[in-house]
């Protein structure tokens, strides 16, 4: 087999084009989770803090000036952003929480009703027959 053969029934197998899919509709849904984390989300836990920003939160490391926003702090230095990571962090909390519903739905749906139990096989002929002749011979 030749290797061109070869790497035709490997990019044609389901595995591969499932996992083809799957990476992209990943990363749209990664795109449409990071929308609701930094526009839905993150604005109301801000209000429900006080108007906190957690964006802009950061400790400066290079010495830069107080009340930077976190974009031109990371111009003057190193800075310690804390605050993106706490957004990223309600992000993939978010998107573990969602495809954790996702794969717990899908597993309810796949199972499947039991199945009733199956009628005994029937007893072979000479079975029957082999225990009629016990049963009379102890009759007799």
């Amino acid at each position: 087999m030749s290797m061109m053969q070869e790497f035709k029934e490997f990019a044609v197998k389901g595995n591969a084009i499932d996992l083809a899919v799957g990476v992209i509709v990943g990363a749209a849904f990664g795109k449409i989770v990071d929308s609701i984390v930094g526009d839905l989300i993150m604005p109301l836990v801000g209000k429900a803090t006080g108007g906190l920003d957690f964006s802009n939160y950061y400790i400066a490391l290079a010495g830069q000036a107080a009340g930077l926003t976190l974009e031109e702090a990371k111009k003057g230095g190193a800075v310690f952003a804390y605050g993106s990571f706490i957004t990223i962090l309600v992000n993939f909390i978010i998107l573990a929480f969602i495809i954790f519903m996702m794969v717990k739905q899908i597993n309810r749906l796949k199972k499947e009703a039991p199945a009733a139990p199956a009628e005994p096989v029937p007893t072979p002929e000479d079975v029957v027959l082999l225990r009629e002749i016990r049963d009379s011979l102890k009759k007799s």
